[in-house]
């Protein structure tokens, strides 16, 4: 949750806010925030568009998994066309910091940007991981790319089955989509890529890139301090789409009227 400056509003409790399941208040059982274990996955966008930022990346790299504790893991999965795993999950800051540098030297994954479909990957990569505490995506990228036949149905489903939140720093002057150009009809197989729809819907949020020194850890300290919400799973069928919302509190609204709650908008039921 974040404030009118957009820091992250700290010291809050479970009695602070309200949840709703398809608009039925829940009773919350469990809220957590800096004691879980964290599960970060970096995603590295390595197309050609890509170098500068992921050198400016692997320069900030240590500052910025400093602010993690000693029992979160770290992955690092690369990808343009295809993805690819360069580090599995380790609580070795030092190895994950190197693997970002070795990015920077362009990596034999095919031209082309695929995003949802290597969000989607890293969904997965996730969801067969043991459950230690939370999860989280973070992507670096342009946000310039046309998925086929992978629409944002398909990576929002991915994200919630795997209990992640994705987050996103994106790069250049044409961060948020711009609608298709030219006067013919549009193949609906294409879909433009837009990381910004994919972090508010599973919970997570998109900022431009600006200096990466500073939104890099910037980022890492907003994942790291998120609050962690759970609740008893209504009754319902196997693979059912609910929707959840999350709220302030009216007395805690009265403390903070500008600050904006991020929360997933739904999950399936298992």
């Amino acid at each position: 949750m974040t404030g009118r400056d957009r820091r992250a509003v700290t010291g809050l409790t479970g009695a602070d806010f309200q949840v709703f399941d398809e608009n039925q208040p829940q009773k919350i059982t469990y809220f957590g925030r800096e004691a879980e274990p964290l599960d970060l996955l970096l995603l590295l966008d390595v197309s050609g568009s890509m170098r500068r930022w992921l050198e400016q990346m692997a320069a900030t790299a240590k500052a910025a998994l400093a602010l993690l504790h000693p029992e979160d893991r770290v992955a690092v999965m690369l990808f343009s066309r295809r993805t690819a795993v360069r580090e599995e999950l380790t609580g070795d800051f030092g190895a994950v910091e190197r693997e970002i540098r070795q990015a920077v030297r362009g990596q034999s994954l095919g031209s082309g940007t695929v995003i949802n479909g290597s969000i989607i990957d890293a969904a997965h990569y996730l969801g067969r991981q043991p459950v230690r505490g939370r999860r989280a995506i973070l992507i670096l990228t342009d946000n310039q790319s046309l998925n086929y036949q992978v629409p944002d149905e398909d990576a929002i489903k991915a994200l919630w089955e795997a209990d992640s939140v994705l987050n996103a720093i994106v790069t250049g002057r044409l961060a948020h989509p711009e609608p298709p150009r030219g006067t013919g009809e549009l193949n609906p197989d294409f879909t433009p890529s837009d990381v910004w729809k994919l972090a508010e819907e599973s919970g997570g949020e998109a900022i431009e890139a600006g200096r990466i020194g500073d939104s890099f850890p910037q980022m890492i300290e907003r994942i790291r301090g998120r609050y962690h919400i759970q609740y008893p799973a209504p009754q319902a069928a196997p693979g059912q789409l609910r929707r959840i919302r999350v709220e302030l509190a009216p007395e805690a609204r009265k403390r903070y009227p500008q600050a904006a709650v991020r929360a997933r908008s739904g999950y399936y039921t298992r």
